[in-house]
């Protein structure tokens, strides 16, 4: 009998939990950072590579893999695992954030959304059910449902329009979803910042029924302090025998405060994306390896990390070979950036268990404020 989708909680610290996602194709420790894979691949990285800094699982994107390779030619080849040498668990969002940020290329309405391809201007049409049937033929562990996020700032009625309609879309997809053993489906939390309308919309959810639930619809232009001020009840709304995902999240202080307040994972392109500019993300903060300061630097860029970027290189290698466009160091920079948080993750979940995440944060904070290591 196949495995179905468990959570289990270990320990908590005050609203923070620490626990384990089971699935068929491995367990998911949690607070979870997901790295993200949005065309089958953590850009720069080998999927051994991206498993040896401690990821568990992996975000792919649905509406980049529908339009190229498409999914029926990746379920034709023996699903997304598979054609990506990736064998733990990998979660597939809906394509929802991806269609409603094509602006003048799409229309909605209560059906999904029309729309036309960025790559080549076909024409597509992307709904609850579609969208369940492009995950089902990726074979993602954890399915997103299909949902819309509109931007912030916005007014309430916008917002709360925009919510009532990802909620009877999460109905659908509930629907279209089924029973699928070892798979889960996890409801998407709207409402913008304003407390009724995410409780209205957590309300509908778990009405409905999901494996997990998200929250959506932040990390969109609101800002940290307005984010923080959703998540200090949010969590609360949703079901606490259920994981609880925050969407597209984030910097590292984002991580943090969010599992401070009750998050279970998150995902966001930064870490790779900043890797590929340059941008190194240390315990000190932040460091862009281009700048002239570290020409002649031979020290590593964070000498507590044990990532091959900080074992093997120094700074002055690091920046040669960022400003000269050599590809490696886009490899050697994301490698330290994904060795990075999920570092920050262990830290986290270890900190949950022995009741001391107060002082694990202060110290987080303590640390960054002093700054990088000085220049030679």
């Amino acid at each position: 009998m196949t495995q179905r989708f468990s959570f289990k909680l270990h320990a908590t610290d005050g609203k923070a939990r620490t626990g384990v996602i089971s699935t068929p194709r491995g367990e998911i420790r949690t607070p979870a950072f997901m790295p993200v894979g949005t065309a089958a691949t953590v850009k720069a990285m080998l999927p051994e590579n991206v498993r040896a800094t401690g990821a568990d699982i992996l975000l792919g994107n649905t509406y980049h893999l529908m339009l190229r390779p498409t999914a029926e030619r990746i379920a034709r080849l023996g699903g997304l695992h598979r054609f990506m040498n990736w064998d733990r668990p990998i979660l597939t969002d809906s394509g929802g954030f991806q269609v409603m940020s094509l602006a003048d290329l799409r229309k909605l309405t209560e059906e999904g959304v029309r729309f036309s391809s960025h790559i080549d201007g076909s024409k597509h049409m992307l709904s609850p059910e579609r969208s369940m049937e492009i995950q089902k033929l990726l074979g993602s562990d954890i399915v997103m449902c299909f949902d819309e996020c509109p931007a912030l700032p916005a007014t309430d009625a916008a917002v709360a329009k925009s919510m009532r309609l990802s909620m009877r879309w999460a109905q659908r997809s509930r629907d279209a979803f089924g029973d699928r053993p070892g798979h889960a489906l996890f409801g998407i939390m709207q409402g913008g910042v304003t407390r009724e309308l995410r409780e209205e919309s957590a309300a509908a959810l778990t009405a409905t029924g999901f494996d997990g639930y998200a929250v959506g619809g932040l990390a969109v232009g609101e800002g940290q302090e307005a984010m923080f001020s959703v998540l200090d009840y949010a969590p609360g709304f949703l079901p606490e025998d259920r994981p609880r995902y925050l969407m597209g999240v984030g910097k590292p202080d984002d991580i943090v405060g969010a599992v401070e307040r009750g998050i279970d994972m998150m995902d966001c392109v930064l870490p790779s994306r900043s890797g590929r500019t340059g941008q190194a993300w240390t315990r000190r903060g932040q460091v862009n390896i281009k700048n002239a300061r570290h020409q002649d630097d031979p020290r590593p860029l964070d000498e507590a990390c044990t990532c091959p970027a900080c074992r093997n290189y120094s700074r002055a290698y690091l920046h040669h070979v960022m400003r000269a466009g050599e590809i490696i160091a886009s490899m050697l920079l994301t490698w330290h950036n994904l060795h990075y948080y999920q570092e920050l993750m262990q830290g986290l979940r270890d900190a949950i268990a022995a009741n001391r995440l107060s002082a694990f944060v202060s110290d987080f904070h303590a640390v960054r404020a002093a700054g990088d290591i000085e220049p030679l």
